[in-house]
């Protein structure tokens, strides 16, 4: 063989050992052959946006990999919700994290989905320019507000603020864009403002150009956005694989709100292996204060659904009553109350 030949043999079977060896390191192959097993015997794929009212389910997957009977789930990252809603109704995920009056919407719609637990509770915020023009809640007249949706609580937060400062209405104009877009496009002046889930009003904070206008519990106690929601026909045919997946989004929001130190930990890993974020980011939306997002005590409760539900009829993006028992399934989140959080250690490969 020429020494051209030898040359090119080497080169191929260099690319091909670097190959093999990226698809090692770096595929999950368990989620890859996932669709290939038995339905019986498939993990449940939950989608899931990259922000903090959705931390449980990163840190579900990160946990429990450490423990004895491994992940629970495969997760999916997507970068915003008609996405997520797309695959939910097409079975490419059996379950997945959305704000509230997009469940209640797709319910109503005919989609079959269940909550079954809730993502969070506050960790929404309204952002405006640090040195523009918006001083208070009325400036925001005539002006430019980013909602991670037309279904989403946020926007909801902004309506109720409206009210309580006499605001019609069509005072502010509202429009759609995917949460990692919001800084950036704040930044650039493409918006005068948006409301959206942390870390995304920590982001605009730290890069100096954003300033909380107010915190979603100012206008709303007790404060609610993202939730898990789970298809029926999972419901119906694998009632226990919805257990063991609500009791870990359970557990991880209990070892999350256990201190100051987990949630670093967990801003650690979910930021570098989930969310492509940075970890002091996400540091800091999870400790400035500790309360800023809570992740505990997470159980649907009525009045709370019934309120969005109103709300959502009163903005014009439902146009029925839908009861509380017709979107929810509250058996597994009772079920969940007995569980405690995670025995894991930042360091020590077990967790229980």
């Amino acid at each position: 063989m020429s020494l051209k030949g030898k040359i090119l043999v080497c080169t191929a079977g260099w690319l091909v050992l670097i190959t093999a060896l990226h698809c090692y390191l770096n595929v999950n192959w368990g989620a890859v052959l996932n669709d290939f097993r038995p339905p019986g015997k498939r993990k449940v794929v939950v989608a899931y946006i990259p922000v903090t009212c959705q931390l449980t389910c990163p840190v579900t997957d990160y946990i429990s990999k450490f423990s004895e009977n491994g992940e629970i789930f495969f997760p999916r990252m997507f970068q915003g919700f008609p996405e997520i809603k797309e695959a939910l109704i097409s079975n490419k995920v059996q379950a997945a994290f959305v704000v509230a009056p997009l469940a209640i919407a797709l319910v109503s719609q005919g989609v079959p989905i269940k909550v079954v637990y809730l993502g969070h509770r506050y960790g929404s915020a309204l952002v405006v320019r640090k040195n523009g023009p918006v001083k208070n809640f009325t400036d925001l007249r005539g002006r430019t507000v980013a909602i991670p949706s037309r279904f989403s609580d946020e926007r909801l937060i902004l309506f109720r603020a409206m009210k309580v400062w006499g605001m019609k209405p069509g005072d502010i104009k509202m429009v759609e864009m995917a949460p990692p877009d919001v800084s950036g496009a704040l930044a650039a002046g493409a918006i005068d403002g948006f409301v959206m889930g942390e870390p995304f009003p920590s982001q605009a904070e730290l890069g100096g150009f954003g300033r909380v206008l107010f915190q979603a519990r100012d206008y709303w106690p007790d404060y609610m956005s993202c939730i898990l929601v789970v298809r029926q026909d999972l419901i119906d045919k694998r009632p226990e694989a919805v257990q063991v997946l609500v009791d870990g989004i359970a557990r991880s929001g209990l070892w999350l709100d256990k201190g100051k130190p987990y949630r670093e930990d967990a801003a650690d890993f979910v930021g570098r292996y989930y969310y492509n974020q940075k970890p002091a980011l996400l540091r800091w939306a999870l400790t400035h204060p500790l309360d800023r997002v809570v992740y505990s005590q997470l159980s649907p409760r009525k009045a709370d659904f019934d309120m969005v539900r109103d709300l959502m009829i009163e903005t014009g993006v439902l146009n029925k009553k839908i009861d509380f028992s017709e979107y929810t399934d509250t058996r597994f989140s009772d079920n969940a109350s007995i569980q405690t959080a995670w025995k894991y250690q930042p360091g020590i490969a077990t967790a229980k």
